[in-house]
């Protein structure tokens, strides 16, 4: 339980500093990780990157955005939450439709959605399931 409870710590707090720097390699941000007291090792960091859906665009780490269809259709950005749950950022009023439209494709990964004003909770039905779930919910939106 401890080793979950550190890579979830180590994940956000990696997801954390993407949005607040600009990193440009692994070792950087396992750098910045140690600096705040989170331990990681380079195969950890890697990992990390993989599961959370972190990409390199010109030459910086951040999360994936909205290509142009999935924007126009009110979806912004997806983050994992834990293990069973991904946040939806959405336009201001669409999250509603959004979520309405992530239900009607019926991906078994998917156990239901919560719609807020701008903000979807994506839960899901096993762990660990975050990464094929992104990509699918981009594809319906892309």
């Amino acid at each position: 339980m401890g080793a979950l409870i550190n890579r979830r710590k180590r994940q956000q707090k990696t997801l954390a500093l993407i949005q607040a720097r600009r990193i440009t390699t692994q070792q950087n941000l396992l750098h910045l990780l140690e600096r705040a007291g989170i331990p990681a090792t380079q195969s950890s960091v890697s990992r990390d990157l993989e599961e959370l859906g972190i990409i390199k665009h010109r030459g910086f780490y951040r999360l994936p955005q909205a290509t142009n269809g999935a924007s126009a259709n009110g979806l912004l950005s997806l983050v994992p939450a834990g293990d069973h749950m991904l946040v939806a950022r959405c336009e201001p009023g669409l999250a509603s439709s959004v979520a309405v439209k992530i239900d009607r494709a019926r991906f078994p990964e998917i156990a239901g959605t919560v719609a807020g004003e701008d903000t979807i909770f994506v839960a899901l039905s096993k762990p660990n399931l975050q990464r094929i779930t992104t990509r699918k919910i981009w594809e319906l939106f892309g």
